[in-house]
């Protein structure tokens, strides 16, 4: 394959020698002695030779293609192979890219490389030929402009790397901030987030501007190897006529190096020193896994273990996970008679994406009285979201057990005892009783429906449309008015446990409360809510704060006290004289 290639660069190659030699002899042997028809055969000649040459460019991308897409694809398997063994999908995701721009840079690596090695060599053969004084004047800046390029690579690469490692962090920093709009709006972070992502603008604008320094050299490698030789054949023009240099040699040389060398070495220099880098880069990412498919991972104290936040999507049209942390030290359970099994326990629960990837849950002990009110709070991407998918059998735990009402999960009979209301509500065609008791077995009477969609907050909304009958066109409903249908489809169910997974999002403060107060009040029924206000913890028995090494549990009143992460949480909110 390398021989091929080798063989259509060499005939490619042609046109240059025949450019600047068929030119000289146009000249010397054709018009400058008076014969017009030798110097128009000779740059006929040149004429064919770019032909010729261009015949052996379209076969030369061929042989490229050959010769990459065979690494591309070896790439490919492997880094594939490594994201299903650790199931990490966004691993897959990103390396692929990476595996593309790696076939792109190897590419255009092998075009302008061997286009300049061969092009130079034609240049080099057709001035020896004219005449070898030529070499003296041509070779040595090419050679040292080659040289100082040359020793830019390895600090341009480096620069390179920092910053696309600037430009990740960047990225991630941006998408967090993106994600967490609500909390940080509503917790008063908006100063905290900006100074965070600034820092980060500011890394990424100095990575640019240390990568952009890097032009100098390369700019004045290009005026040494590739125009300094044409100005140094004009100054040496007398001493070179004076050594039986011909004018039609000269002006061939002259040829050579304007038409051939310059734009090959600029070639090369804005080829390799952008892709040759940047594969560099890639390929020692593929070799490692990258900074952006993997986080720092805390080291352990004695009182708790942290996770790392990693960024998983749960199914959408139940939850959108999130990314977790737990303590190892158990949660604690309010003090209520034991005379049935607790409406939620975790003991002992781990929990990863993946084998190989860092565990999201860690040891969690948790346990829900029944009847008992619990707000799990936190940043976004903490993960909150993961908690509900693990309690609702969405997802299942790498060790320890999760209890709904004394029954397994997953289960049946657990999945019978807990209603999950994700943020994204769902609302099918048809009308708003069918949609309204969706979740009971039988058809639901009309004032006991009624009776809980004034309780919920729905009546308003239930007049406006008309009454339970009519039917409802669940795309000229807002996000509101569909997670108050939601909500009141699971109040009407006969699970005991809710699941609140930021069910509330869409609602002003005063209607999530009067959600909330309801479901709290709901006889024999428990509820978990993943709150995106401060005010819904206000509201609860007990509160949890998931943030890794410092998660906490313990009332509002009592976690003002003594949690950090909960009193930022906090912020500047104003906390309601009233919790429920």
């Amino acid at each position: 394959m390398l021989v091929r290639l080798g063989c259509w660069s060499a005939l490619e190659a042609g046109q240059t020698f025949l450019l600047g030699y068929g030119l000289a002899r146009a000249l010397d042997a054709g018009f400058l002695a008076g014969d017009a028809r030798t110097g128009l055969l000779w740059l006929a000649a040149a004429g064919l030779g770019v032909a010729v040459g261009a015949y052996g460019t379209g076969r030369v991308y061929r042989a490229v293609a050959d010769l990459v897409e065979p690494v591309r694809d070896r790439l490919v398997e492997t880094v594939v192979a490594r994201g299903v063994r650790e199931a990490d999908d966004s691993a897959v995701s990103g390396l692929t890219q990476q595996v593309e721009i790696a076939r792109d840079a190897l590419a255009g690596l092998v075009m302008v490389s061997r286009s300049f090695v061969f092009t130079a060599a034609g240049a080099l053969v057709g001035l020896f030929s004219l005449a070898p004084p030529l070499l003296l004047v041509v070779g040595p800046p090419l050679l040292a402009g080659v040289a100082l390029f040359a020793a830019t690579l390895r600090p341009l690469a480096r620069r390179q790397e920092a910053f696309l490692v600037a430009d990740e962090a960047l990225a991630r920093e941006w998408g967090a901030v993106g994600q967490g709009l609500r909390d940080i709006t509503a917790t008063g972070a908006e100063e905290r987030a900006a100074r965070d992502l600034g820092t980060r603008v500011d890394g990424e604008l100095a990575a640019a501007r240390a990568l952009a320094r890097w032009t100098v050299p390369r700019t004045a490698a290009l005026a040494v190897g590739g125009q300094l030789p044409v100005v140094l054949l004009l100054v040496a023009a007398p001493w070179l006529l004076a050594r039986g240099v011909t004018p039609g040699a000269l002006v061939g040389a002259l040829a050579y190096v304007t038409q051939s060398l310059l734009p090959a070495l600029q070639n090369l220099i804005h080829g390799l020193g952008a892709g040759g880098s940047r594969l560099t880069v890639v390929l020692r990412r593929l070799r490692a896994r990258t900074p952006a498919d993997t986080e720092p991972t805390a080291t352990p104290t004695p009182a708790s273990i942290p996770t790392t936040a990693t960024s998983e999507a749960l199914s959408q049209h139940d939850a959108d996970a999130d990314v977790d942390a737990a303590p190892r030290t158990p949660v604690p359970a309010a003090r209520t008679p034991r005379k049935t099994p607790p409406a939620l326990s975790l003991s002992d629960v781990s929990f990863a994406y993946g084998p190989a990837s860092t565990p999201v849950l860690d040891g969690l002990d948790l346990t829900v009285p029944d009847g008992g009110h619990l707000v799990v709070v936190g940043a976004s991407g903490i993960g909150k979201s993961t908690l509900t998918a693990l309690v609702a059998g969405l997802l299942r735990p790498g060790r320890g057990a999760i209890r709904v009402c004394g029954h397994p999960v997953p289960g049946a009979d657990a999945a019978a005892l807990r209603v999950l209301i994700p943020q994204e509500a769902y609302v099918h065609s048809g009308t708003l009783a069918e949609n309204l008791g969706r979740l009971r077995p039988d058809p639901v009477p009309e004032r006991e429906l009624c009776a809980a969609a004034e309780t919920v907050g729905l009546g308003p909304l239930l007049a406006d449309l008309g009454g339970p009958r009519a039917r409802v066109d669940p795309a000229a409903l807002s996000a509101g008015q569909r997670q108050l249908i939601a909500l009141t489809r699971a109040y009407l169910s006969p699970a005991p446990l809710a699941l609140l997974d930021e069910a509330t999002c869409h609602l002003d403060p005063e209607a999530e409360a009067r959600a909330e107060r309801a479901f709290a009040a709901r006889p024999g029924g428990t509820l978990v809510v993943v709150a995106h206000r401060i005010s819904s913890a206000c509201r609860a028995d007990r509160v949890l704060v998931m943030d890794g090494p410092r998660t906490a549990y313990g009332t509002h009143e009592e976690l003002l006290r003594s949690s950090e992460p909960y009193q930022e949480l906090v912020g500047g909110w104003t906390v309601p004289a009233e919790r429920r």
